[in-house]
């Protein structure tokens, strides 16, 4: 391992944002900040946190790995002001690896400042020849969405998930674990699938949310759906309606697929859920799929909300939508509500998986293929 020189402290500036040591001035502005619940669950500060706490954060923590070179952190201020918004920081081990962390205050989220800071920092620690730093790498607890956000918008690559993987306060948890190698571009590098609130006449599509568990447990539930849709769980419980929410948070942030609770224009629990899973070598196609509740069958939500979910897969990138080039459906032989959602929707017929379909009962059926183009539309 190599030996690391003691460094100066240095600033960091752009026109959005100062990033310099914390210093005792701002010692009252980090322990009120840290009370904020999600701050103490998403990192290891100390819970409850007091003003002690602080105090040793910056005079102990802040300034000992500055003296020492064994971490660098910085305030994230408003510029112009000088207000802490926030830290970032950055652990070296002295072998060419630094780990990065970070916090904000929750009214400074949601307008690009981490994600800036992280672009100023990883910049300048991956190019500062004394450090010697070749990967950053960035963890962050199962479910901190907006960690993991910042972390794929300036270009770390999703490494998986490590049970385990970190401590705090005494005990190990679930992480995921992302990595910037010097030269990587600071962009991201998949697409993140975010699913759009899409409003018709009968139904509106919108994102899936804890409160549609019971919804989706009752919908999967149902003897009809479990017939078709054979490889759902049987029971179907809420335990498996949670995992299946907060999986479709994963599918979109690894560019795989866009989920959509179907709700009736005036809100209310899931009436439906429908997929757009892409697949291709350039992820340029599609497949959706879909199940409705037994309360909105036979009145034309799913052939709506399927013309919906086509006009966004066609819709050019630029206005919002996912350009694809292609579309295909399924229905399995015998399921004539799908297949006439299918045709409704202009689908066109091409062929046959035999025996494809393993049904509830322990039967096979045939699945039957469709496919669409956007020039096939009117």
């Amino acid at each position: 391992m190599g030996t690391i020189r003691a460094m100066e402290p240095f600033e960091l500036k752009s026109e959005r944002v100062l990033l310099s040591m914390p210093v005792r001035a701002d010692i009252d502005r980090i322990t009120e900040l840290c009370q904020d619940p999600a701050i103490q669950d998403g990192t290891t500060v100390p819970s409850p946190y007091t003003r002690a706490d602080a105090e040793t954060f910056v005079n102990t923590v802040v300034a000992g790995g500055w003296a020492n070179a064994t971490s660098l952190i910085w305030a994230i201020r408003e510029p112009l002001t000088g207000r802490l918004d926030g830290t970032i920081g950055v652990t070296l081990t002295g072998d060419g690896l630094g780990e990065i962390g970070f916090w904000t205050d929750p009214k400074a989220r949601g307008r690009g400042l981490t994600s800036h800071a992280v672009r100023l920092v990883a910049e300048r620690v991956l190019n500062h020849h004394s450090l010697g730093l070749t990967h950053l790498v960035w963890w962050a607890y199962v479910g901190n969405w907006a960690s993991r956000r910042v972390a794929w918008a300036t270009g770390f690559r999703h490494e998986g998930l490590v049970r385990g993987g970190q401590p705090q306060r005494g005990k190990r948890r679930d992480a995921w674990v992302a990595t910037l190698c010097a030269g990587d571009p600071m962009t991201p590098a998949s697409r993140w699938l975010d699913a759009p609130v899409i409003r018709g006449e009968r139904v509106t599509l919108r994102p899936l949310e804890d409160t549609d568990a019971g919804a989706v447990a009752e919908a999967c539930s149902d003897p009809q759906t479990q017939y078709w849709l054979s490889g759902l769980p049987s029971p179907y419980t809420i335990d498996d309606a949670v995992n299946f929410i907060h999986s479709t948070r994963e599918d979109a942030a690894s560019g795989r697929i866009v989920h959509w609770a179907a709700v009736r224009p005036e809100g209310g629990p899931s009436i439906g859920t429908f997929g757009l899973r892409l697949f291709g070598h350039r992820n340029d196609q599609g497949s959706i799929g879909y199940h409705v509740h037994p309360s909105a069958r036979g009145r034309g939500i799913a052939s709506e909300a399927t013309q919906m979910v086509i006009r966004h897969a066609f819709l050019p990138t630029e206005d919002g939508g996912l350009g694809l080039r292609r579309l295909i459906i399924e229905h399995a032989e015998g399921n004539e509500g799908s297949r006439k959602v299918i045709e409704r929707a202009g689908f066109r017929y091409i062929g046959a998986q035999r025996a494809d379909l393993m049904r509830s009962d322990g039967s096979t059926a045939d699945h039957h293929r469709y496919d669409l183009l956007p020039t096939d539309l009117a």
